[in-house]
Formats: C-alpha cells, sequence, structure tokens
C-alpha cells in the first residue's frame, strides 16, 4: 500500500532510517542531546506556559523531552507523514502526554498567524525541497518575540557515503552551518554567536564516527578549523515585527 504523504515534494526514508528515528540512539544520543544544547542557549528565560510547536514531529519521540525542557501550556506535533502521525499519536498516549497532532506540509503550515511561542525544528530542514517557503512559514506562525529552535545536519555530513548509503534525502537542497544561518538572518530572525552552537558530537563525524580521537590516534580539530557537521541556533522573531 503506498503511502499518501501530505507534502508534494516528500522525500520518503529508507526503512533503516525509519527504523533509527525510534531507537534508543536516537532518542537519548540525539534529540535529548539536542534539547539540552538548544536550552542553554537562551539569552533571555524561557517563555512561561508556551505553545510549543515541532515541526516535523516524525515519531514523537521528542515529545516528553520537550515537556520536561520547556513545560509548554500547548504542545503541537506535526508532520507530512500520516504513518509517523499514528506513530506520533500512539507515544504521546503511552506518555501521558496532551499533543495536538496537524497533518500539514512544513511549506503550507495549517496553523495560524502569530500564534506560537516555540518553533522546535529539529533534523527536519533538511529533509525540506521548499526551504525558503517552510523557513517563511516558520516566521510567519511565531508570535512576535517567539523562538525557532533550530537543530540541523550541514551538507558535510549528509553528502558523506554512509549517510547516502543509509538515508534519503534531497541532496541538492543541503547546505553548511553558516548558509543556514544567513537563511534565518535573511529571514528576519535575530540572533548573536552566544545563541548558536556547532556540536562535534562522535556520531556525526563525517568520515569515522570519532573512531580515531577516541583511540587517541588524532586530536579532534577545533571550531574555526573544520567543516562543521551540525549547527544549533535559537533565533528569535523581533519583538517588533510584521511577517515578511
Amino acid at each position: 500500500m503506498t503511502t499518501q504523504y501530505l507534502s508534494k515534494n516528500y522525500v520518503e526514508e529508507t526503512r533503516f532510517g525509519f527504523w533509527f528515528l525510534r531507537s534508543h540512539t536516537w532518542q537519548h544520543h540525539v534529540l535529548r542531546v539536542a534539547i539540552n544544547d538548544l536550552r542553554s542557549l537562551f539569552s533571555e528565560p524561557l517563555p512561561v506556559a508556551p505553545v510549543l510547536l515541532d515541526a516535523g514531529c516524525g515519531q514523537g519521540k521528542s515529545f516528553r523531552y520537550l515537556q520536561q525542557v520547556f513545560a509548554p501550556e500547548r504542545l503541537i506535533g506535526l508532520d507530512a507523514d500520516p504513518h509517523s502521525l499514528a506513530l506520533s499519536q500512539a507515544e504521546a498516549a503511552r506518555q501521558g502526554l496532551a499533543v495536538e497532532l496537524i497533518g500539514s506540509d512544513c511549506a503550507t503550515l495549517q496553523v495560524p498567524d502569530e500564534s506560537v511561542d516555540i518553533l522546535f525544528c529539529h533534523q527536519t530542514f533538511h529533509h525540506l525541497v521548499e526551504q525558503h517557503r517552510a523557513l517563511k512559514e516558520f516566521y510567519r506562525v511565531l508570535k512576535p518575540g517567539g523562538y525557532l529552535l533550530f537543530a540541523e545536519s550541514t551538507e558535510a555530513y549528509i553528502d558523506t557515503w554512509v549517510i547516502r548509503w543509509l538515508f534519503r534525502h534531497p541532496m541538492h537542497v543541503q547546505k553548511s552551518a553558516e548558509e543556514y544561518l544567513q537563511m534565518l538572518r535573511e529571514q528576519g530572525f535575530e540572533f548573536g554567536p552566544q545563541n548558536v552552537s556547532y556540536p562535534y558530537l562522535w556520531w556525526s563525524r563525517a568520515s569515522d564516527f570519532g573512531l580515531l580521537e577516541r583511540w587517541g590516534l588524532r586530536n579532534p580539530p577545533p571550531v574555526g578549523q573544520r567543516e562543521e557537521t551540525l549547527v544549533n541556533c535559537v533565533a528569535r522573531k523581533p519583538l517588533a515585527s510584521a511577517t515578511l
């Protein structure tokens, strides 16, 4: 049976990729670590009882971490894959969480203007073909002063042989860390160096998953002397801002 995705540009994940997105490694070493890092990048106090939208919620494995860290009054999960949404619903029920689920393409969000305090976009953006339209939608649905939590793998990682072999992505839209940050600036989001991090995690090492460094055969290159494979950013929509 062919899945009817809710985006005409949806790039279907491999069977391995779909399995990996519910694995312990994904939950513990990827999601949990990214959410904790994003929390540390806030310059201001967290919004109290925010409306939080998880854009590209997948199978819902982020829900419990988002609830623990941000204590949202409303938690909304959005995805273009009906099968993933069904698994998200089951995950929310298993965790005892009230999550509103929406079937939608990120480039045409079925969410009202200026209705979201925090938009969480974790390892979703590099799957999107219409990235500029999606970013414009993110900006539209955020309230003035709202936050985009942006966490992405870069082209330097996505375009490695092991990732191309195991997963499926739209390769023509992959970007460097700086190119992603420039997209955020051009859309009108505000952030400084203190709101950006470049995690250098074992699973994101482009060639050997950090084995040579773990065995003491090579020192990790410092920031500025390596091609970044991950970028995290907490970007804010200006308080006095009209939707672009």
